[in-house]
């Protein structure tokens, strides 16, 4: 296994930080895991693990098992339980409530968001849309927020995809959508 020193960045946090947080390094909780047998006890067997660890908060327990899943093989990058996901996000200058109603509004999302097929399950005006996309083998949450009185952030998460390559796929088109979104946004 590759040693985890402070150029290893699992989950992409340093190991200053994951140290900082909860008291141990990534090669010190890779340690515990291994010498817990994590190899074999699944995901949910190894934040189990994790919780018997005082200082381990829940976000930091769920952090530790997805790197150490990845570090060990067990995971790939962006694979989850149910498949694989993708965030994508952008920030534009313009109000969430703007943001939210030129995703809302047929007519304008047509504009900007291509062809895609797509049923909105949950709507909470001006926070979030809840979406089946496609046939419904994945799902899309957005959600919106407020960076200032003119400015937003818009936060794409497509999971229950299929594999790495359609995570580079729809990491493309929701980049490329986006980039559209803020164009029609600020205008």
């Amino acid at each position: 296994m590759p040693e985890h020193g402070e150029a290893s960045k699992p989950a992409g946090i340093s190991d200053a930080t994951v140290k900082a947080r909860t008291g141990k390094s990534w090669s010190e909780w890779f340690a515990i895991l291994d010498e817990a047998g994590a190899l074999e006890l699944g995901h949910k067997g190894i934040v189990a693990v994790l919780s018997e660890h005082n200082r381990v908060g829940p976000w930091w327990r769920q952090m530790i098992t997805v790197a150490y899943e990845q570090e060990r093989g067990l995971r790939e990058r962006h694979q989850t339980p149910e498949g694989y996901q993708v965030s994508v996000s952008k920030t534009i200058a313009a109000p969430v409530g703007t943001v939210f109603d030129e995703w809302t509004d047929d007519n304008t999302r047509t504009e900007w968001l291509k062809a895609a097929n797509f049923t909105v399950r949950k709507a909470t005006q001006g926070k979030s849309l809840r979406i089946a996309w496609g046939a419904g083998t994945s799902s899309v949450d957005v959600n919106f927020y407020a960076r200032g009185p003119e400015k937003s952030q818009v936060v794409v998460d497509h999971r229950r995809l299929a594999d790495a390559d359609e995570v580079a796929r729809m990491k493309a088109f929701w980049t490329e959508a986006l980039d559209a979104l803020k164009k029609i946004s600020e205008r």
